[in-house]
């Protein structure tokens, strides 16, 4: 049964808030929709915790979307999220392989230092909110700092990792992530933001430790009180309905073509979930947009 979670904390004296997550499961379940090789495996990792980092930063309702567009073999990494935990994403290149034994450096050569991090939140207003930035390495972890830095305008420090097996099997899956609020102290913060920033969550879930310890550690000499226990699962909204209404936006021609073909299977890019839609489906189709026509 899944166990992911996301430990929100709150350090009130000392104007820090933070919270740790363990998403080993949720990157499993991305990993074998998508059928991911061992350092595509990672990435993906990497992007599935990013965007349940930055989700459980919304309010309810809120929705958020990264798109990573680096220049390494990786190619695009795309994670969405909202307020209560639902993640999807997926890498462009699933059957990138790479050399084993699969570590933070090979991670980052793949998704490559040059490129764009773009950051788009529904934040149920009239107008999405969109926000980019240039990826500074291909440490994820690293360019989600400076965006929330730059973008954000709000002091914060993050960390990620996935620690996968000398033969390329994921063990554990987690990140941090912590930030200050205004009238901070400026001492226990930079304590902490050493401590946060020096720590694998990867490797240190991996020994079998829970996010209570990461935070216990991070935070060591500043008081916190616990906020809330969050569950993180992996969630697609997509359904038939919706990839209906994408065969309807096709041309007749389009659609009469499937029907040559004996049918046609559309896959959901995030999730991997595959519709068919046999002849009969499609002839149905038809005759609706000429109905509607």
């Amino acid at each position: 049964m899944p166990t992911d979670v996301i430990l929100r904390i709150l350090a009130k004296t000392s104007g820090i808030r933070a919270m740790a997550a363990v998403t080993t499961d949720l990157v499993d379940e991305g990993a074998r929709r998508h059928k991911t090789a061992p350092l595509a495996t990672a990435v993906l990792g990497h992007g599935l915790t990013a965007a349940a980092l930055l989700g459980a930063l919304l309010k309810v309702e809120q929705r958020v979307a990264l798109r990573v567009e680096g220049n390494g073999p990786a190619g695009r990494i795309l994670a969405e999220s909202d307020a209560y935990g639902r993640v999807r994403g997926y890498v462009e290149h699933p059957e990138l392989a790479g050399p084993l034994p699969i570590t933070r450096e090979r991670v980052a050569e793949a998704i490559g230092s040059e490129g764009t991090l773009l950051v788009v939140k529904d934040l149920r207003l009239k107008n999405l909110v969109e926000s980019a930035v240039p990826l500074h390495s291909g440490h994820l972890d690293e360019n989600l700092t400076h965006y929330l830095l730059h973008s954000d305008q709000i002091p914060s420090a993050v960390r990620m990792g996935v620690q996968m097996s000398e033969s390329g099997e994921l063990v554990a899956a987690g990140g941090l992530l912590a930030q200050v609020m205004p009238d901070y102290d400026h001492a226990a913060w930079e304590d902490v933001h050493a401590r946060l920033t020096a720590m694998d969550p990867g490797r240190e879930l991996a020994e079998g430790r829970e996010p209570e310890d990461l935070l216990a550690e991070i935070f060591a000499g500043v008081p916190y009180e616990v906020l809330e226990r969050r569950r993180v699962r992996f969630s697609c909204s997509c359904n038939r309905e919706q990839i209906t209404r994408v065969l309807l936006g096709l041309s007749v021609k389009d659609l009469r073509d499937f029907v040559d073909d004996g049918g046609a299977e559309v896959t959901c890019q995030y999730c991997g979930q595959v519709y068919h839609f046999n002849v009969e489906d499609l002839l149905a189709l038809i005759e609706q947009k000429s109905r509607d026509a």
